[in-house]
């Protein structure tokens, strides 16, 4: 049996006395199991897209940029209500892409932790868009954002936003 992969490049940190509920914004960086290349499969990622859809809708996100990369996904998320609540966002993503995965591959889709960055200024969410929509280009997959078939927003037309 494999051993699982760590996120060694990144701590996993919770902040203290901090709800995860609200209309806050989060960065969020999930890898897959055994840093398998899980998303080159583009039936992988529309089963993710709208289990993501899904989800999002369910438990009151908006989905401001998205890209899934061979092996990990970013995620740009922001609450909608006074009660979004995103531990709870996370563990029912997770869970429903796992159960279904481990039918058909027997085992789970993501490692069990995940890394996430509360965003706490109005700048900081164009940084981090630029850094989601740029990670293919940085890791040469696309020689342009818009070239990349994985990316994109429930809420924007990224391609349009930045051009």
């Amino acid at each position: 049996m494999r051993k699982k992969v760590s996120l060694k490049y990144r701590k996993r940190i919770r902040l203290k006395d901090f709800s995860y509920k609200g209309y806050w914004r989060y960065f969020v960086t999930i890898s897959t199991n055994y840093r398998e290349l899980y998303f080159e499969n583009k039936e992988n990622v529309e089963y993710c897209v709208n289990i993501l859809r899904d989800v999002s809708a369910s438990h009151k996100f908006k989905i401001l940029a998205y890209c899934f990369m061979p092996d990990h996904l970013h995620l740009l998320i922001e609450g909608e209500e006074e009660d979004s609540d995103f531990r709870k966002f996370m563990s029912v993503f997770k869970q429903r892409t796992n159960f279904l995965f481990k039918k058909t591959k027997d085992e789970a889709l993501f490692q069990e932790n995940y890394y996430e960055h509360v965003l706490r200024k109005e700048e900081d969410t164009i940084q981090v868009v630029r850094y989601i929509l740029n990670n293919p280009v940085r890791k040469e997959l696309v020689a342009e954002f818009r070239d990349y078939p994985f990316l994109g927003s429930f809420v924007y037309d990224l391609k349009e936003l930045f051009s």
